[in-house]
């Protein structure tokens, strides 16, 4: 029995884009993954949110893919979290929809890993940035991996792109046939660091 993933895409200027725009490309061709590209759905930021709690009621392992957009996320997916998440259905009293599924962040930062880290201009790594996404998915009870993060995305070639196009749906079917050891990301900075630490042969 495999796990059922849920893909959120938040990208407001998609055209535009030199990474997200190649990481999606083919994800709706991987078995057992729904993705949604939330701008495109909700092009006035209109959520419907009996709809949406259906999309993340019915899947294990729940994606929130974005752009680093000023050490956060872009709007339409602050949007989602606040209507979606629900008190009573998300968390609180009676709260347990979301109870013992799998979030991860994906995201994309113009940035270097150097500029991100205790001594670097950022002063902090975007897992710390992440940190109230963390602290959601902990309050509705779900398990945070470490984020997916595809650094210095201004420099990066064709060929590095597709690189960690391939990481991330190697990562996504891995989750996808709960092949990935969810203990042994729980202290790193982000997920794709080491793939092969985190994801067991068949």
């Amino acid at each position: 029995m495999s796990a059922r993933v849920a893909v959120l895409f938040a990208h407001p200027a998609l055209q535009k884009s030199r990474v997200n725009r190649r990481l999606v490309r083919g994800l709706n061709a991987i078995e057992g993954v729904d993705f949604c590209d939330l701008y495109e759905e909700y092009p006035l930021m209109e959520i419907d949110v009996r709809r949406e709690q259906a999309r993340l009621e019915a899947a294990d392992v729940i994606v929130w893919q974005h752009p680093f957009y000023w050490y956060s996320t872009p709007a339409i997916l602050k949007q989602y979290q606040d209507l979606v998440l629900e008190h009573g259905w998300a968390y609180g009293r009676g709260g347990n929809a979301l109870r013992g599924k799998t979030l991860l962040s994906v995201t994309t930062a113009g940035g270097s890993v150097s500029v991100y880290q205790p001594d670097g201009q950022n002063r902090l790594t975007i897992r710390e940035f992440l940190a109230p996404i963390e602290q959601a998915a902990l309050l509705c009870g779900m398990r945070y991996l470490a984020p997916f993060v595809v650094h210095g995305t201004h420099v990066l070639s064709l060929e590095d792109i597709e690189v960690h196009r391939e990481a991330y749906h190697r990562l996504l079917v891995a989750l996808r046939d709960e092949r990935v050891d969810l203990d042994a990301t729980a202290e790193m900075s982000h997920i794709n660091a080491d793939l092969d630490l985190v994801i067991r042969s068949v």
